[in-house]
């Protein structure tokens, strides 16, 4: 029985890998196409948002220590993490971000930055000008901040208040509980609002949807979507390196002018 070369099996490993690479390359050119044709700023939708409205210098507000004095009578506050002044519904807020509870160690070495989700981080609006705590935003108040997050407002399709998120869910990775407040048009956008930060997370229609399922097919991650350093990606890193590395050698096995150069070693 003849034995087959190393050639043929260099060939046929070389068309299998093609066959498997070459459906991913096909979502990575896509995914490509669709990126650089498209404006980052549009898919993160902010075109569809208005513009940021600012408070006035000569506003009346109380001073943040003294919401700071009041929390502290009211509630168990190891330290501060921030104190920021946001809008919520035309309202001056103080956003205060506080650690409550045992802080883990490494954190604390770190500077105690943790994010907003953290178990121990605590957080309290008040009203700017009064020092009125403020509860979590309502349907109606999320509805509102929604709202003025639209450059043309249209009806209100459908509110939902979010609790716990899939790792596919368009909201994935943001602050927990949310509302999410979705407007027919344009683009089936829908807002999503923090109840307890008060404030506006991120815009999300079906340019972006496109964007994220592409940016999924590009990174291979079909577990959360955006892990860059997954095994599946990391191997087909190694197999492209492969089905180019067995192209070249089929090139130089194959080439009529290297059969020509060995031949003339050999009678030289």
């Amino acid at each position: 029985m003849k034995l087959k070369s190393n050639q043929y099996y260099i060939r046929k490993s070389h068309r299998y890998l093609g066959l498997i690479l070459g459906v991913q390359f096909l979502f990575w050119t896509l995914g490509g196409l669709y990126f650089s044709w498209n404006d980052i700023d549009e898919v993160h939708g902010d075109h569809l948002r208005s513009e940021k409205q600012y408070f006035s210098s000569t506003m009346q507000m109380v001073s943040p220590q003294v919401v700071l004095e009041k929390l502290e009578a009211n509630s168990a506050v190891d330290s501060v993490l921030s104190v920021q002044l946001i809008e919520i519904a035309g309202e001056p807020t103080y956003q205060v971000r506080y650690f409550s509870g045992a802080m883990d160690h490494s954190e604390h070495e770190a500077g105690g930055h943790m994010p907003s989700h953290t178990s121990n981080v605590k957080v309290q609006l008040a009203n700017a000008g009064t020092g009125e705590f403020v509860s979590p935003l309502s349907e109606d108040e999320a509805v509102v901040v929604a709202k003025r997050q639209m450059a043309d407002p249209v009806k209100v399709e459908k509110v939902e208040y979010l609790t716990e998120v899939g790792s596919h869910h368009e909201y994935r990775e943001k602050p927990l509980p949310a509302w999410a407040v979705s407007f027919s048009q344009p683009d089936k956008c829908t807002v999503y609002v923090s109840a307890e930060l008060g404030t506006f997370q991120a815009i999300r229609h079906d340019q972006w949807r496109v964007f994220d399922f592409l940016w999924m097919l590009h990174t291979m991650d079909y577990a959360g979507r955006d892990n860059f350093g997954n095994v599946l990606l990391k191997a087909f890193s190694i197999f492209g390196l492969l089905t180019i590395l067995s192209g070249f050698v089929l090139y130089y096995m194959s080439s009529p002018s290297v059969r020509k150069g060995k031949k003339r070693m050999q009678r030289a």
